[in-house]
């Protein structure tokens, strides 16, 4: 589990085939094999450690699911250690995995050094998100500003700007979204509602 707070701007040290090496001082610091590791929104699995590298395997699934298939050496890419039960939850509940890949479809400057970011969504997911609620892009956790149709827009401020990618995010790139986890769980409850007549088994709304 993640917040969505950015901790490294790592970069990719190189991509073969599905061995992902990624350079992130502070994060292989006290980095293990066994550890998970948000790259750009994704959470991997590390399988190897060289000094400040780290490496990562990625499955055919997560290639198509994700933006991952299209870094190649000497890109940026957002890193995060995953949360403990003592961390500051700075951002919101983030797991790492990817619901889609949306594309940038303009960034236009916006107040003093500021960005509106507004980035079109996958159909299937516009239902889970709403204005002012969380949504985590690239592994970065941010608030919806507001929605038009299939555009969503997102303030940023200069701090996001320096310290994540999304400071050199353009047009027409991709970006892996993640949607909030508990409207996720919210949009399941009332589809059983709707089709099954529960969301739990009567009897059982309680646990304790």
């Amino acid at each position: 589990m993640f917040t969505g707070i950015v901790e490294d701007l790592g970069r990719v040290v190189a991509r073969r085939g599905g061995r992902l090496v990624v350079r992130s001082p502070m994060v292989a610091s006290d980095a293990a094999i066994g550890d998970s590791i948000s790259i750009g929104g994704v959470c991997l699995t590390v399988v190897g450690t060289d000094g400040d590298d780290l490496s990562f395997d990625i499955s055919e699934e997560t290639f198509e699911r994700t933006s991952l298939g299209a870094l190649v050496p000497d890109d940026p890419v957002n890193v995060e250690r995953p949360a403990t039960l003592a961390s500051r939850l700075g951002g919101h509940l983030v797991q790492g995995h990817v619901d889609g890949v949306a594309e940038v479809e303009a960034v236009r400057p916006e107040g003093a050094d500021g960005v509106r970011l507004s980035v079109r969504l996958p159909g299937d997911l516009l239902h889970l998100v709403v204005e002012k609620g969380s949504i985590t892009l690239d592994g970065v956790s941010l608030t919806v500003a507001a929605i038009d149709r299939d555009v969503i827009d997102i303030a940023l401020i200069p701090h996001t700007l320096r310290v994540t990618t999304l400071g050199s995010a353009r047009e027409g790139a991709l970006v892996n979204v993640e949607i909030d986890v508990v409207a996720k769980y919210v949009a399941r409850n009332l589809q059983l509602l709707m089709t099954d007549g529960a969301a739990v088994e009567p009897g059982k709304e309680r646990t304790a």
